[in-house]
């Protein structure tokens, strides 16, 4: 019996170990090691941030992102989160009316204001889809991570050249939700998902044409399968066309979880996509979505991390350190169980060859902390 209870303690410390090793860190520290906040504008980091919180006062029903973060200690809770926002907000505000230097470019105000969680990666996890990746350069990169950085990927909104009407070079549409859901919300959709077209195929059935073929639903827009495959992974689509500028943002899936470990044109998952009034990010319904900035917008594991953190990292740029912020107000099928890892919108691109061009001097690694508001009765004009 002894000997019994013996294996079942080690069974239970075996997992509770196996746990907490491959779980991030978020550890409160007195004194970051930041430099001068660069490379981001504090009016766009403002506009992102109000839209932010807007979202966090208005949809506290939304378990999934509005919570304090299941990572954190209970000093961080939802309204400390809005506070750090809204403070910042009052900051850049006051910088423009004392026709002053922006604060939030300031190392000292921003150690005197805010509480700093240092985030050290979930390396287990990466390690994991490391070792299952069919693709060498992204298991690299995950293999090599830091103990004390994050993977910091980036993306953009794709410029598409594309036509209203299907060509021979322009097979591929964007589809719109199928005709059998358009008039249901997620909850009654997800109730009927058995008898629902959006659940019924693959990424590759409807390349082939499957919805086409049926008319199961409304083609937005027309693109080229390369340019398709490219929408599908960075989630907003931005068209020229007859001399005004479109926005294609992504709906709903069908329901196929994002594989880390295969490339793009190998993923099953499928977006339906809606037209929308410019750049958004997360929001649990396309009327509820957030307007974003590019430079000042992470995506990452809002399931996590909770919506609405304010983030820096920290890098080395040809021997100079340079510290950024931005707002966590995107996510990503690539975040499920993903605390290892931030992808930073960079802007407007084609493809890889400009986006590389304007992107490359950013790292692929680099330190992280979580920014709270200590106090949001401060009286910022002194």
């Amino acid at each position: 019996m002894i000997s019994f209870f013996k294996t079942v303690l080690l069974v239970v410390l075996a997992v509770f170990f196996a746990s907490t090793t491959s779980y991030a860190q978020f550890t409160l520290v007195e004194q970051p090691d930041i430099a001068l906040p660069s490379d981001f504008n504090a009016s766009a980091l403002c506009r992102t941030a109000e839209k932010t919180s807007d979202y966090l006062a208005n949809q506290p029903n939304d378990s999934f992102a509005v919570h304090a973060g299941r990572v954190f200690d209970n000093n961080v809770t939802v309204n400390r989160v809005k506070q750090t926002l809204d403070f910042l907000c009052q900051t850049y505000r006051e910088d423009v009316r004392a026709k002053r230097n922006s604060r939030l470019h300031d190392v000292n105000f921003l150690k005197q204001h805010f509480d700093f969680y240092q985030w050290q990666p979930d390396k287990a996890q990466a390690d994991k889809l490391a070792n299952a990746s069919t693709n060498e350069r992204k298991a690299e990169l995950l293999r090599n991570i830091p103990n004390d950085q994050i993977l910091l990927t980036k993306y953009y909104t794709k410029l598409l050249d594309g036509s209203e009407v299907r060509t021979e070079k322009y097979n591929q549409a964007l589809y719109a939700l199928p005709f059998d859901e358009q008039s249901l919300s997620i909850e009654q959709a997800e109730a009927v998902k058995t008898e629902l077209t959006r659940f019924k195929y693959t990424r590759q059935q409807v390349i082939d044409g499957v919805l086409l073929k049926r008319q199961l639903a409304k083609p937005l827009i027309w693109l080229t399968e390369e340019a398709l495959h490219d929408v599908l992974l960075q989630g907003t689509g931005v068209l020229k066309v007859n001399g005004s500028v479109r926005y294609f943002n992504v709906h709903r899936n069908n329901g196929i979880a994002y594989d880390y470990t295969i490339g793009k044109r190998e993923q099953a998952r499928y977006w339906y996509f809606a037209e929308v009034p410019s750049i958004m990010g997360y929001g649990q319904t396309l009327t509820d979505k957030i307007a974003i900035d590019s430079q000042v917008t992470f995506a990452g594991n809002l399931a996590d991390l909770g919506l609405g953190k304010l983030v820096m990292v920290s890098y080395t740029r040809k021997q100079k350190q340079i510290s950024r912020l931005g707002i966590l107000a995107d996510q990503g099928g690539a975040f499920d169980n993903n605390l290892f890892q931030l992808d930073l919108l960079v802007g407007n691109y084609r493809g890889w060859q400009d986006y590389y061009q304007d992107n490359k001097h950013l790292p692929d690694y680099a330190k992280a902390w979580i920014l709270i508001v200590k106090d949001q009765k401060l009286n910022l004009s002194q």
